[in-house]
């Protein structure tokens, strides 16, 4: 999957429920927004590649109805259980390794998954693949070099810490291959493998208490890693959760970037 240790983000660790509460808090309204856009209704054929949770999935289910097909790929479906009835589809898979799993979907949407994938070239010409000719594809991917920061207003040594833990976590995902300014380039990419309509926007939260779960589960999920790696000790770590639980940070996530076409 990765270049050193593997996926850093484990869908089997426990922090991984809270990281997907606050994916969904912080992002399903502009991923709704954009997908409701494309006129999403009965009988829609969709594909949610690394579904990793269920809020999405539950999404298009429903609005595809019994007529309808949503399959939900990932390497780890473990949080899929409650997801995996008609019209909902449960594959493991793995977009950047293996031919999709069909075709002639209406829809493909990926959110946080290519900036992970190692051959993201491969992975986004199997998406496109699998689309019907006019279908939708939709790519949501954060952009952590545009803006690399959880704490823009760094004015105390709460912020100081806070930044610098960032800091350490944009190292571990570099170091696995993942790629830190994906977001930024995924319109170009689009344009480039034939799509048509190709558009963009960008969402950046900023001191949401979302923002909030979101750097705590995370943290929390990568203490051991930032710790073994010297980015960090224990006692950092502790400060800086402690600073994020008594709420007086300003936490933002990296600019989420949302690109989108049509196929010819």
């Amino acid at each position: 999957m990765t270049r050193s240790d593997g996926y850093l983000l484990d869908n089997g660790q426990r922090e991984a429920n809270e990281r997907f509460d606050a994916f969904a808090t912080l992002f399903d309204p502009t991923t709704f927004r954009h997908l409701a856009g494309f006129g999403v209704g009965p009988g829609w054929r969709c594909w949610e590649v690394g579904a990793g949770g269920t809020s999405v999935v539950s999404w298009l289910a429903k609005k595809v109805g019994p007529t309808g097909k949503v399959v939900a790929s990932d390497i780890d479906t473990s949080l899929l259980a409650s997801v995996a009835r008609p019209p909902v589809d449960v594959r493991v898979h793995d977009v950047g390794a293996e031919e999709p799993p069909g075709e002639g979907f209406d829809l493909v949407h990926a959110r946080l998954v290519l900036v992970h994938v190692p051959d993201r070239e491969r992975a986004l010409r199997s998406m496109i693949k699998a689309l019907r000719p006019g279908g939708r594809i939709l790519i949501e991917d954060a952009d952590p070099a545009l803006q690399p920061l959880v704490c823009p207003d760094e004015h105390g040594p709460e912020q100081q810490l806070a930044n610098r833990l960032r800091n350490g976590f944009r190292r571990l995902l570099a170091d696995r291959g993942a790629d830190l300014s994906y977001g930024r380039r995924a319109p170009r990419l689009l344009r480039e493998a034939g799509l048509r309509q190709v558009q963009a926007d960008a969402y950046f939260p900023l001191a949401s208490p979302a923002c909030a779960a979101l750097e705590s589960a995370t943290v929390r999920q990568i203490r051991a890693q930032l710790v073994a790696a010297d980015l960090a000790t224990d006692e950092d770590i502790d400060r800086h959760l402690a600073n994020v639980e008594a709420g007086g940070m300003d936490l933002a996530t990296a600019p989420m970037i949302s690109a989108w076409g049509r196929k010819a």
